[in-house]
Order: structure tokens, then C-alpha cells, then sequence
């Protein structure tokens, strides 16, 4: 069988003996501490941090190495949170400015201004819309939803009324 495969007696019995290189066998060891990190972090860490934690333990591994570990047996990281993209629609109607930049009032409930902001959180992005009055600086109505619709600054706008 030797001859017909073109291989060494001695080098088929030294697989025999050993069917797995020295290579393979410490990218054995080298995946457990891979998926030990990889674990530690919630799936969360890809190949640069996974090699920035390997060596810190003291494991002399190249990048490639660990990113090849880790695709070969499937360990992907999760992705990030994706950031807010800009609404594309209609182009809004700017309004006139009335305030000219005066943003004093001596009575309550002459002006009011809004504004809206996102806030990252564990289950993704709420967008917060608020509104002030400028004469007690207090906010008067705010609202909280999931998506960026309309309906937002209407329930605000409501509750400040």
C-alpha cells in the first residue's frame, strides 16, 4: 500500500503512532484557550482581542494563527451596536427663528423649546424626546419610544399641554 501511495514505510508508521501532528495538536490546546476567552466575554471579543488575552496569558500566537483557529471552527464575535442612521425622506420644513436667540422669558409658558436624542441601551437604541420651558428651565413633557416616528414629539408635545 506503501508503494502505490508513494509513501515512506516510516513515515506511515509514525502516523500510525501519532495520527496528529505537533501542529495540530496545539491548535487543539490553543482553541480551548480560545473558547475559554471567547467565553469569558460573552461572545463578544473577535481574533484581535482573543490575541491580545492570549498573550497576556503568557501565549506566544500570532494574529493569523488565531484568526484562522477561530474561522475554522466557527467562533465569530457578535456585532456591536449599530449606530442610528439618518432618516431619508422628505426634506423638512424649516421654521422661522422666533427666538432670536433669547432664550430669558419673565412669565411661565411663553416659550417652549424641544429636542430630541438617542440613547444607547441593552436592547438598542430609544429615542428621547423632551420639551423645555425656557422661563423655569423644567421639562414639561417627554417621550420615549423605540423608533423614530412622528408620534415621538405629538405624545411630548401632549403631555406638555
Amino acid at each position: 500500500m506503501c508503494r502505490v501511495l508513494s509513501v515512506a514505510r516510516s513515515g506511515f508508521y509514525a502516523w500510525v503512532q501519532c495520527p496528529l501532528s505537533d501542529r495540530a495538536i496545539e491548535d487543539i490546546r490553543l482553541l480551548r484557550r480560545v473558547r475559554e476567552f471567547y467565553t469569558a466575554s460573552d461572545g463578544v471579543y473577535g481574533s484581535p482581542r482573543i490575541l491580545l488575552d492570549l498573550r497576556e496569558a503568557g501565549e506566544r500566537v500570532g494574529k493569523k494563527r488565531v484568526a484562522r483557529i477561530m474561522r475554522e471552527h466557527r467562533v465569530r464575535a457578535i456585532r456591536g451596536y449599530k449606530k442610528p442612521r439618518k432618516v431619508v425622506g422628505l426634506t423638512s420644513a424649516i421654521a422661522p427663528n422666533r427666538l432670536q436667540r433669547q432664550f430669558t422669558f419673565d412669565r411661565p409658558d411663553a416659550a417652549w423649546v424641544t429636542d430630541i436624542t438617542y440613547i444607547r441601551t441593552w436592547e438598542g437604541w430609544l429615542y428621547l424626546a423632551v420639551v423645555l420651558d425656557l422661563h423655569s428651565r423644567m421639562i414639561v413633557g417627554w417621550s420615549m419610544q423605540p423608533t423614530l416616528e412622528r408620534g415621538i414629539v405629538l405624545d411630548a408635545l401632549l403631555m406638555a399641554v
